[in-house]
């Protein structure tokens, strides 16, 4: 199937989108799985973290990702997430992404806009999708502190100033959270729905239970984010592997069909009318 984009899913998606990063190869097989075992479109992300775990190289895990991809029985769509380095940023159309988010949101406000506003002209001028975040999500250090939220009034300001195509926003979750225990504001979520003419993106959905999820998609949310359930089963199979022996590939097996299950479940979740 031909590779579709992150803007084309999100505007044919009767729900939300689930964007789910990809560490491994594993990870991105898994996900692809999930998808094809659900039917539900899904967003393939590679995060400037992962591109410095695979050694500073982004182009390897970004053409790995985009065959799985372009074999899918279903839509695929490969996302640049959390790019704070504008090299990375210049990199992305060539090695087969169609959207980027970049994250200036360490920075003061309008720094935040003047640089995001920058990015957002590169982009759409190679075609990229952007998007950006605005208020502070939990889970990392410095920006990203706990309890802060996304004000609507600046968050309309704030797309208006600078072009991007979705914003993501605080609004209760946090970052690598193992276990799913986040109450979202779901207040928030409508009232930012409501000034914002672009599709919200939820970080942090890892923490978030299901019927959070469900209600935070009919409040507004267009855009998924996942990362650590991935992980948290990736983690969970190969520490509880029976197989012994130098053989990675029994281990990584059982780590890849976990993530599956773990991802079909989120897609159904977010994915589904």
């Amino acid at each position: 199937m031909p590779l579709v984009t992150t803007a084309s899913m999100i505007d044919a998606a009767p729900a939300g989108v689930c964007a789910f990063n990809v560490i491994t190869l594993e990870h991105a097989e898994a996900i692809v799985l999930a998808a094809e075992r659900t039917g539900i479109p899904v967003i393939l992300q590679v995060s400037e973290n992962a591109v410095r775990f695979r050694l500073g190289r982004l182009r390897p895990i970004a053409v790995a990702a985009g065959a799985l991809a372009a074999d899918a029985s279903v839509p695929v769509a490969l996302h640049l997430d959390h790019v704070t380095d504008d090299g990375l940023l210049r990199e992305a159309a060539d090695a087969g992404f169609g959207s980027v988010m970049y994250d200036a949101s360490r920075a003061p406000y309008e720094l935040n806009v003047a640089r995001t506003r920058a990015a957002a002209e590169w982009a759409h001028g190679r075609g990229l999708w952007l998007e950006a975040e605005l208020g502070e999500v939990g889970g990392k250090e410095g920006a990203h502190a706990p309890g802060v939220r996304t004000d609507p009034g600046e968050a309309a300001a704030f797309v208006a100033a600078t072009g991007v195509d979705a914003l993501a926003v605080a609004v209760g979750s946090s970052h690598a959270m193992t276990s799913r225990e986040a109450r979202l504001d779901h207040g928030l979520i409508a009232a930012l729905r409501e000034a914002v003419a672009v599709p919200l993106v939820l970080h942090g959905s890892s923490g978030v239970p299901d019927d959070e999820l469900r209600r935070a998609v009919a409040a507004g949310m267009k855009k998924i984010n996942i990362g650590t359930a991935l992980n948290v089963a990736f983690t969970a199979a190969v520490d509880g592997s029976r197989h012994p022996g130098a053989d990675p590939r029994p281990r990584l097996a059982a780590a890849r069909d976990a993530m599956a299950d773990a991802a079909a479940h989120l897609l159904t979740t977010v994915g589904s009318p």
